[in-house]
């Protein structure tokens, strides 16, 4: 019998090679000066930030859903990565933690250099709209795990803040000022059911026009990364909220106390297109609770920081605060 190799059985060590060159220049476009060391080594290095009295070190990690089968499906992989950086650093500042470094996991059935490529490119630019460097990763070629044409995303951002700042919810109370930040599109949630509508029940097809626009340009829109607007203004924020799977009603109350509710006028969330075609399809209580209806990030703020907050950021005022049962009411 022949003797096989490692190619035989599905894994291509070369082409693993050629990706890592490929995406050298991506990758250190990220770096900043607290970055040691370069790319190759068993581990990222990171200097700690100056200035902190007591520094506390943060992680967050996610991926970007069954949004990966849209991009696989229909050969848009430029933005994904940008998704994932978004969903990951997101959620870091609502602990007021400023995102340091990042890292991915990208596991594919079979190595497609180019494709990948692609997709650790978008990482890397959703890195520095974030600010944070892009420290290292891992590709892994699994035949026999995945399909060939498959593959799955993992980020992990790192970030720091001082301890006295992270405990927001303390600082919550009656009378304070609800901020909507848009959104960009549909983010990272709800793609099952978004899949379900437009593919499977409507029957729609990518390069069919949405608002002058192919559907799939719409739905493939990346999260919007908020890190810099929380860099300048995190003297005026009290707390954020991420608003991702769950919606407004179940991410809002996350960051406030027993004995204190949110208040918010339904009428004023400018919803987005997308999810207006989407409302005549599903049910309202349905849509809002697995989408962002428009609204990436919702703020708390000192009523004297609502003006200055909403010209700097593009928000906009939705609501408020009251006393009463823990949750969101709609007004």
């Amino acid at each position: 019998m022949a003797n096989i190799s490692y190619k035989d059985a599905g894994v291509d060590i070369d082409a693993g090679n050629d990706f890592v060159e490929a995406i050298k220049s991506d990758v250190k476009s990220t770096f900043d000066s607290n970055v040691i060391g370069g790319i190759g080594s068993f581990a990222g290095a990171y200097a700690l930030p100056n200035g902190y009295k007591e520094p506390v070190i943060l992680s967050a990690t996610d991926g970007v859903g069954t949004k990966l089968m849209l991009a696989i499906q229909s050969g848009k992989l430029d933005s994904v990565g940008v998704d994932l950086v978004a969903m990951c650093v997101n959620d870091l500042i609502c602990n007021f933690g400023t995102p340091m470094f990042f890292l991915d996991y990208y596991a594919t059935g079979k190595l497609d250099p180019q494709k990948a490529h692609a997709v650790v490119s978008g990482i890397a630019r959703g890195c520095k709209e974030a600010q944070c460097a892009l420290v290292g990763g891992e590709t892994a070629e699994m035949p026999g795990m995945y399909a060939p044409e498959d593959f799955d995303l993992a980020g992990f951002a790192v970030g720091i803040a001082e301890r006295s700042q992270m405990d927001r919810v303390a600082l919550i109370k009656e009378g304070q000022s609800l901020v909507a930040l848009p959104s960009s599109g549909v983010h990272s949630n709800g793609y099952s059911l978004v899949r379900k509508l437009f593919f499977d029940t409507l029957g729609m097809k990518f390069e069919d026009d949405f608002k002058g626009r192919a559907l799939i340009e719409t739905l493939m829109t990346p999260t919007k990364i908020y890190v810099q607007e929380f860099k300048a203004n995190q003297d005026k924020i009290v707390a954020l909220a991420h608003i991702t799977g769950g919606g407004i009603v179940e991410n809002l109350p996350r960051v406030l106390p027993e004995g204190i509710k949110a208040v918010i006028n339904k009428e004023a969330i400018r919803v987005l297109p997308i999810f207006e075609f989407m409302a005549h399809y599903v049910d309202e209580e349905e849509m809002y609770r697995t989408f962002n209806m428009g609204v990436g990030m919702i703020w708390v703020v000192e009523n004297e920081h609502l003006e200055a907050v909403c010209q700097n950021t593009g928000g906009y005022p939705i609501g408020h605060l009251e006393t009463g049962k823990k949750g969101v009411e709609w007004a």
